[in-house]
């Protein structure tokens, strides 16, 4: 079964959302109204809703740094995570999680970043050589 994934969540501006989400990551914009905007999330919706955005906390583990909880994010093959860290960084974005390598050549390994969209929603981009081996152990 091949589905796409659907993610609502809040944000306080839509202006803002629009030049984060269309044009720092790049996200081509669907429907919207005055209080909500879609985006196509690398193949995935994303729906943008004005109110106040989830609150997270720094308990998530990764490695030795503590992320914030809960997140979302992507899995992309290497070369578009690649060029996606690149957009990033040209943008000036302020990394909570550098782009790096885990798990160097072990099973699963992958590269990782961490970042907070304008109005603090977590996001983590990973990075896989093959996307056959996101579940690898």
């Amino acid at each position: 079964m091949r589905s796409l994934f659907h993610f609502a969540f809040n944000v306080t501006d839509l202006d803002i959302a629009r030049r984060f989400y269309g044009g720092v990551l790049g996200c081509a914009e669907g429907r919207s109204t005055a209080t909500w905007v879609d985006f196509d999330f690398f193949g995935h919706q994303l729906s943008l809703h004005l109110g106040q955005p989830f609150p997270t906390a720094n308990t998530g583990h990764v490695g030795d740094h503590l992320v914030p909880m809960p997140h979302f994010g992507l899995v992309l093959a290497l070369p578009d995570w690649q060029a996606l860290a690149q957009r990033l960084t040209d943008a000036g974005t302020a990394f909570v999680l550098e782009p790096q390598l885990r798990f160097a050549g072990q099973p699963g390994e992958q590269w990782i970043l961490f970042f907070l969209d304008p109005f603090g929603n977590p996001i983590e981009i990973k990075g896989f050589q093959s996307l056959d081996t996101v579940y690898a152990s």
